[in-house]
């Protein structure tokens, strides 16, 4: 399935990624600076990630313990999610996410 990343001014990153696999790892597998310090543990927001609003739907909603995360996200939208916690599957192919500068 393919995933288009977004940051700033820079080229879209179009990547590959499987069924269970997390956004997160995608993004760093591509080069993407998103850190993922906490390695998915929800005690960080490294790894924050803007959804595009058409394809925010798509997504599970998000879990208090990430809500509380993100609150702490610098430049956070209502469109904002942890890469960690996006679980990639069928119905996600074709997301679209932003990079936070």
């Amino acid at each position: 399935m393919k995933i288009v990343f977004r940051q700033g001014g820079a080229e879209d990153v179009i990547a590959d990624g499987a069924p269970g696999e997390r956004l997160l790892r995608v993004g760093q597998r591509h080069g993407l600076p998103l850190e993922g310090t906490c390695e998915g543990d929800l005690a960080c927001a490294t790894c924050h990630v803007i959804v595009d609003a058409e394809d925010f739907a798509r997504l599970p909603p998000a879990r208090e313990e990430e809500e509380d995360m993100l609150d702490l996200a610098h430049g956070a939208t209502r469109y904002s999610r942890l890469s960690c916690q996006i679980i990639l599957d069928e119905m996600l192919d074709g997301l679209r996410v932003t990079v936070p500068g």
